[in-house]
């Protein structure tokens, strides 16, 4: 094409993309769910390691986003989009039935009687804990798409490292704050230094390892693209 003054130049090409009718979606769909959910029930329990304060699904979480960072470079923003969209329906769904379980009626012997209260212990507070996630993860999720895929639109195909690492830092800042300041009072966190703790670290922690495992994320993107027969095809 040729500029008002005359000079050639070049479009920049579209960003490529996959549709979603191979397996791969749906099955890094499906884990994203699952990871989700029990991310969910583990982040109830409060957990100490030394000066550290986290929650009990510190382990699990990161591996979402990760699959996100995924779903976003191959599929595209809309396709991420809907996959965070059902992810948490899902959750949603499971914390019904939750509820569910712990309404239902049990066994009024000694047993039935501590089985329900560790049913209610471990479960009751996990509605909350969702409603933090939802809210935390469709903020910082959605995010870290958009930045990932605007960032792809600007450098194509390269430095897909800095499209991971730089997405990551800003998503999970959002998802952090939002999700701490929810989910705070379920895990027992009753003072500002305890909850300056429990943002600092599960911010550091998530980042810290999506970091590590860029290259492994960089890898699986690779070998996603050239597996799925309609990448290149699909455009932003």
């Amino acid at each position: 094409m040729t500029s008002p003054s005359g000079s050639s130049t070049l479009s920049k090409p579209a960003p490529r993309f996959a549709s979603i009718g191979s397996p791969y979606f749906g099955i890094m769909l499906a884990i994203m769910a699952v990871v989700l959910i029990l991310s969910n029930i583990g982040a109830s329990k409060g957990v100490v390691l030394g000066p550290i304060i986290t929650d009990g699904g510190f382990f699990l979480f990161p591996l979402a986003y990760i699959l996100g960072d995924v779903m976003s470079e191959v599929y595209g923003f809309k396709v991420a989009r809907k996959a965070i969209v059902t992810s948490f329906a899902l959750s949603v769904f499971a914390s019904l039935c939750y509820w569910v379980i712990i309404a239902l009626p049990g066994f009024d012997d000694e047993y039935g009687t501590a089985k329900q209260a560790a049913i209610e212990g471990a479960l009751g507070p996990v509605p909350q804990i969702v409603l933090a996630s939802l809210l935390a993860f469709l903020a910082g999720q959605t995010i870290n798409s958009w930045i990932l895929v605007k960032m792809k639109a600007r450098t194509g195909e390269k430095t897909l490292w800095a499209r991971l690492m730089g997405s990551s830092v800003v998503g999970e800042f959002v998802d952090t704050l939002i999700f701490c300041s929810i989910a705070a009072s379920v895990i027992g966190i009753t003072d500002f230094g305890m909850f300056a703790n429990y943002v600092l670290v599960g911010f550091l922690y998530k980042t810290g390892v999506e970091f590590l495992f860029v290259p492994v994320t960089v890898m699986v993107v690779g070998w996603i693209k050239k597996r799925e027969p309609s990448y290149g095809v699909v455009a932003a």
